[in-house]
């Protein structure tokens, strides 16, 4: 805000681009369906929702060598309360704890400097992964937009750059960022007591590397990796509904570099191997533009854990998808088909000589990967939804008061198709199936299944700042909220202005 207000002085002229709108949903069951819920940025949860939001960005008219971006976007209204169990310790029994949304919450509020091909990021704005479709994927393995984004400060490549001596073959695009979910009180309302632990103020670090070949050309191979990092924070473990130890993970400079570098540990309770809690994919994506710019992909994301997810032995274990994109208004605009496996995760056992005291034995086993779970962190999420993918069911979803994940075991396919049906009426399908047998540790005795369908209607006329949609969801099945209903109706209004300059 104070770039803009000083850019004003100097008569620049300023773009402005402002959303306001309402929306409205209802359902059968506390929680929404999943498509209704997942990838909307941790913004539809509750069975009865009415929110109002808004938005505004702003970045000077004229694009110079130095120039900046702010933003910002909040939702207020009103939500259903959704109950979870939690263990009281006086009466010794379960109770009820009902817990709801905010009712009111910045969504996004970043300031963003650019200087030649390097940006700078600080505050809280929604990122795009550079292998899946933002739209119409089941969710990005590692950073998708099934959560609320984090808060902190970011650097990298504002765009693939061309690697020096390639004649322009290569590119390459980066970015290592530091942030904070902010769930604190999330975790403080929603845990039941009796988790095994629960761990607070902790910092996540967040970086990927990715290469590209020259986008001029029909055939594309992007390929490079991603990767996470819990670290620091407050530590608190349980036993039988009471506190009974607390431990501050260090968060200094030697703990951030360590999670930037991974390097071994020690700063964690009992950890004898590396500081956090780190995880990440091995990516990569081939495009074909055909003669008619009709671009078909298709990409693999296959994660890790550990250093056996990083030497693939977690066999066949990843997101397979193919993409269609039409450049051109069409009835199929955009359609996306995928497949996750998540089953393998290097085997059933793990089994480290160094974990136990005194053993002859010498042999080892590093399997049970866990995805998204980790001993001394409350896994890969915020305020209980995936920062992942949300095909590894959300722990919003466990009425229990559990804040980790219980069905990372999965297998599922996940279709969507955008399109126009005419020039001011637009549709967006998703239908999708998945099947889960639990976590390694704690596997199911008897799979859960859920099958999920979505369907969405919108009007926005051309030449007008408007648009209106209507969406519908439904789940059948056992997996999460079990059979489900839920619609949603949503309006809002979009405009653009220049103000500044002579």
């Amino acid at each position: 805000m104070l770039a803009c207000l000083a850019a004003l002085s100097l008569n620049a002229q300023v773009d402005v681009k402002y959303c306001v709108g309402v929306e409205a949903n209802t359902g059968d069951k506390e929680l929404t369906p999943h498509y209704m819920m997942s990838n909307h940025e941790g913004v539809f949860t509750q069975q009865h929702q009415t929110l109002a939001y808004a938005g505004v960005t702003m970045r000077p008219a004229v694009d110079n060598k130095f120039t900046w971006r702010v933003g910002l976007s909040a939702y207020a209204g009103w939500a259903s309360d959704a109950t979870y169990r939690r263990y009281d310790v006086e009466k010794q029994t379960g109770v009820d704890n009902e817990q709801h949304p905010a009712r009111a919450w910045i969504q996004t509020a970043y300031v963003q400097g650019r200087y030649r091909c390097l940006q700078a990021t600080l505050g809280a704005k929604t990122e795009r992964s550079e292998i899946v479709n933002h739209t119409l994927s089941s969710g990005d393995l590692v950073r998708s937009n099934n959560a609320r984004p984090m808060m902190g400060l970011n650097a990298g490549f504002t765009q693939f750059e061309n690697i020096p001596l390639t004649n322009g073959w290569v590119q390459i695009k980066g970015q290592v960022g530091y942030y904070r979910t902010g769930d604190d009180k999330w975790l403080e309302n929603h845990h039941n007591n009796c988790n095994p632990f629960v761990t607070t103020d902790y910092w996540v670090n967040y970086k990927y590397v990715y290469f590209r070949t020259n986008p001029d050309k029909p055939f594309m191979v992007t390929g490079g990796m991603q990767a996470a990092c819990q670290f620091g924070g407050e530590y608190t473990r349980y036993e039988e509904g009471r506190a009974i130890e607390t431990l501050k993970q260090k968060a200094d400079a030697e703990a951030f570099i360590k999670a930037l570098l991974p390097s071994s540990g020690g700063n964690n309770p009992g950890d004898q191997y590396y500081e956090g809690n780190h995880l990440g994919t091995w990516d990569i994506a081939l495009s074909y533009r055909l003669p008619s710019d009709h671009v078909l992909r298709a990409y693999y994301q296959s994660p890790w854990e550990d250093g056996s997810g990083i030497g693939k032995r977690n066999g066949f274990d990843g997101l397979w998808g193919l993409e269609y994109y039409n450049p051109y208004r069409a009835i199929v605009k955009e359609a996306v088909i995928e497949y996750i496996d998540l089953t393998n995760q290097s085997g059933p056992i793990h089994y480290a000589p160094g974990d136990h005291e005194g053993t002859t034995l010498t042999a080892e086993a590093t399997g049970a990967d866990n995805y998204y779970n980790n001993y001394a962190f409350n896994g890969w999420q915020s305020r209980g939804m995936a920062i992942g993918s949300p095909m590894a069911l959300s722990p919003i979803y466990n009425r229990d008061g559990f804040i980790q994940f219980t069905d990372n075991l999965v297998r599922g396919v996940h279709l969507a198709v955008l399109g126009y049906i005419s020039a001011d009426w637009l549709y967006l399908v998703k239908a999708g199936y998945r099947k889960s047998w639990g976590t390694p540790t704690l596997p199911r005795a008897k799979a859960l299944d859920l099958t999920s369908l979505l369907a969405q209607v919108q009007w926005e006329p051309q030449e007008k700042p408007f648009y209106i949609s209507g969406t519908v969801a439904l789940d059948r099945g056992s997996l999460g909220m079990g059979d489900n209903f839920g619609a949603r109706v949503s309006i809002g209004y979009r405009g653009n202005l220049t103000i500044g300059g002579k």
